[in-house]
């Protein structure tokens, strides 16, 4: 039977309470709230940025960790809607790519995107206080229009990001949330970067290997950042990541 939308919220905001009040590691939360954003949403892909000490996004989780959609979502933050959302603190929302792409002078990634099969942009910023911290963008493969209730419930979802990042570390609030932010991006390059290690030394998808990094963390209920420094300095062999039933 069919959950009905209601009950999909309550289920999503559920979890991300439940993730909150717990130890919890960032990425894996935030990729979590990116796959419930493209199910809440019905977006195709999903992606939450932070800004960093120079205020220039970064990509922190996706829905889909494709190499090919982390480069788009780059592309979103450096001049693209999730930009604009971060600067003016203000959605962007319901951005036809096509047009855009077809402008006298067409931005990348519009260009980018309508290449890779998108029709349509929208991003909500991070918000703390009067300022923002990041953004979180949504891309459709279709035309989509976001009304004033899906925007509300985008909104929430990126005050839901914006508390995540907030609350990884308890500290003294003066230079705490620069801290906090910078914390979060090394952890997703090294993520990364192990990720493309796994990736490479089993000839598979870096979205393979994401999942499979991911599954080893929480089953042993080590932060994912942890796991993948393990696996760039050595200490943790990819045969012992790789299930003993796959090759």
């Amino acid at each position: 039977m069919a959950v009905a939308p209601q009950e999909r919220v309550l289920q999503a905001f559920g979890e991300a309470v439940g993730v909150l009040i717990d130890d919890f590691d960032l990425i894996d939360a935030l990729h979590r709230l990116c796959a419930r954003g493209v199910e809440l949403l019905d977006a195709t892909a999903v992606g939450i940025m932070l800004a960093d000490p120079h205020d220039d996004l970064q990509v922190l989780a996706v829905s889909d960790e494709n190499t090919p959609v982390l480069e788009l979502f780059t592309l979103l933050g450096d001049g693209g809607p999730c930009a604009e959302a971060f600067r003016t603190g203000e959605p962007r929302v319901n951005v036809g790519l096509p047009a855009a792409a077809g402008a006298v002078a067409p931005p990348a990634f519009a260009v980018r995107a309508v290449q890779a099969g998108y029709a349509t942009a929208h991003a909500l910023p991070l918000r703390l206080r009067q300022r923002s911290i990041g953004a979180i963008g949504l891309l459709h493969a279709g035309p989509h229009t976001l009304g004033p209730a899906d925007i509300r419930l985008g909104q929430t979802l990126a005050d839901v990001a914006t508390i995540a990042v907030l609350q990884q570390h308890t500290a003294e609030r003066s230079n705490v949330e620069r801290a906090q932010v910078q914390a979060a991006l090394v952890s997703r390059t090294v993520v990364e970067q192990a990720k493309g290690v796994l990736a490479e030394h089993w000839g598979t998808g870096v979205d393979e290997a994401f999942e499979v990094l991911r599954g080893h963390a929480r089953t042993r209920r080590e932060p994912l950042a942890d796991v993948s420094r393990k696996v760039l300095d050595g200490t943790l062999a990819p045969a012992a990541l790789r299930p003993a039933d796959r090759p």
